[in-house]
């Protein structure tokens, strides 16, 4: 076996244990992150973690390579064989651990090759050796299937690449255990294939791979194994050799029951007139001003319903929606837009705010949430006037209404005091909700509501979902997950290429019909 190699090659290792961590202990301020958690995982297998959002999957990996260091938790960690304590990330990627971060590490404005071996430069005695950066940069890129050239910026390539990037740039360390923290999250259903294909590829070469994602189809198609941990505690593994991998089992073991429907029924359905209509809308990008991205668009949304926006990514779903969340996206915007009958021109947020609109951002850490500021804050933030006066801000009614979000959300936390930032995603996009839901709008605009936190989690944000239009509100979904968009909605519209090409009732949808109108309207990329 050449451990030399920037990736493994040989036959499998089956049978080695490669990694042990033993009764790990992490604690916060005011919570037990892990409690005595335990993961054997084999050289060779890809190895699954899963748990609801704020269970300790991340927190134990951040412990395993060093980014919470030796001294900051209690336990043991083995790895080839070997008592390890990794003082920081450099300390675990020399011995060949690599992880990869739900939110990618690279820098826009910088090439390919300049990102695969930032912080691990090819050196000469004259300094850095470019032409060697980009010649190895060329090979590790044809080994993850991509065919960029590696002078290509990172900004000029899409999300799914820009993950295979990161895989080639661990590979670019000698990898032998490679970490993926939800590497799909953000991808397409065959970006999403190729990345798992690649995985079982580099296992087939003998590589070792522990994933955490919450796609639960994605899980039981790549793993050998799944450890489920639950509350900061090891629930079980589960070894697809000798037992047979169904959600349902693995839903069980996250959530401490049977989750016997994914959608919550809204028991009466009392949908009213229209009260928010877009008429021949159309936006260009906000640089590229020649570059329409949304073309002539039309629909409508009625009071107590829950509409689906369905679509391949960059159909111009997200740039639909904030360019009419007071044009807060594109440029040289025209068509008309109609609240509760009546046309109104929405010039900034604030007045889409004042016209009783919201919209919740897919990008949540970047847009939607302050991460340093408390969930109090973050809560209250959009209409702060409810809990202010003379402009002096009303701290006791901030706190008890947080309190109450809290209590009405679910939110896990120990006290609403606490930064947004030390939360789970789950929780993160509870707060986000939160926060518009104390804006009382009538029309709420949810960007991949559920992107990236777990069934338990998604669970209740569908029955927020539907208490809210129970109170006569209208819910926009705008999500790639086609499951997600047919048992939440109640009419889905297909947009693709900018273009409004369908639109079928929730009874009629199936994930066939939509597919068949995408790749109809275009070329369905």
């Amino acid at each position: 076996m050449d451990n030399s190699a920037p990736y493994l090659k040989g036959g499998k290792r089956m049978g080695k244990i490669i990694l042990e961590m033993k009764d790990i202990v992490k604690t916060f301020p005011g919570v037990k992150a892990l409690d005595h958690v335990n993961l054997k995982v084999e050289a060779g297998e890809i190895h699954a973690l899963v748990g609801e959002n704020g269970a300790g999957k991340s927190t134990l990996m951040n412990v395993l390579s060093g980014i919470y260091p030796y001294g900051s938790y209690e336990g043991e960690i083995t790895y080839e064989g070997q008592l390890c304590q990794f003082k920081e990330i450099n300390d675990s990627e020399k011995r060949g651990i690599v992880i990869i971060h739900q939110e990618l590490a690279l820098v826009p404005h910088m090439s390919i090759g300049e990102n695969m071996f930032l912080g691990n430069e090819q050196r000469s005695k004259l300094g850095i050796n470019w032409n060697a950066t980009y010649s190895k940069a060329d090979e590790l890129l044809k080994v993850v299937g991509l065919k960029e050239s590696s002078r290509t910026l990172i900004k000029d390539i899409g999300v799914g690449k820009q993950q295979m990037v990161e895989i080639a740039k661990a590979l670019a360390k000698k990898v032998k255990l490679l970490i993926l923290d939800e590497p799909t999250a953000s991808l397409n259903e065959s970006d999403s294939k190729a990345l798992l294909d690649l995985l079982i590829q580099f296992k087939q070469q003998g590589m070792t791979s522990i994933i955490i994602s919450h796609k639960l189809n994605e899980i039981s198609y790549v793993a050998d194994k799944i450890t489920v941990i639950r509350d900061g505690q090891t629930i079980e593994t589960i070894d697809k050799a000798t037992t047979e991998i169904n959600e349902e089992r693995i839903i069980a073991g996250m959530v401490g029951r049977t989750l016997t429907n994914r959608f919550p029924k809204r028991t009466k359905k009392s949908i009213g007139k229209r009260n928010f209509e877009v008429k021949d809308w159309t936006v260009y990008h906000p640089i590229y001003s020649e570059r329409k991205v949304v073309d002539h668009v039309s629909m409508y949304v009625r009071q107590g319903e829950v509409v689906g926006i369905s679509g391949l990514m960059g159909a111009g779903r997200t740039e639909l929606a904030m360019s009419l969340f007071g044009r807060s996206y594109g440029s040289n915007i025209s068509g008309t837009l109609l609240i509760n009958g009546e046309e109104v021109y929405l010039k900034n947020v604030e007045q889409a705010i004042e016209h009783k609109l919201a919209y919740v951002t897919e990008d949540r850490k970047g847009n939607g949430l302050i991460l340093s500021h408390s969930i109090a804050k973050n809560t209250t933030m959009a209409k702060m006037d409810r809990v202010s006066k003379y402009g002096v801000i009303d701290k006791d009614l901030e706190i008890s209404v947080a309190n109450t979000y809290k209590e009405k959300l679910k939110t896990k936390c120990p006290s609403v005091m606490q930064e947004v930032g030390n939360l789970s995603g789950g929780n993160q996009q509870k707060v986000l909700l939160s926060k518009w839901m104390f804006a009382e709008p009538d029309v709420l605009i949810l960007d991949e509501p559920t992107r990236g936190i777990d069934v338990g989690a998604k669970y209740e944000i569908y029955c927020i979902i539907n208490d809210l239009v129970a109170e006569g509100k209208s819910v926009i979904i705008i999500s790639s997950e086609l499951p997600e968009v047919l048992g939440m909605c109640d009419r889905i519209y297909i947009m693709n290429e900018g273009k409004m090409v369908g639109e079928v009732s929730g009874e009629e949808a199936t994930q066939e019909i939509i597919m068949a109108q995408i790749l109809q309207s275009g070329k369905g990329e």
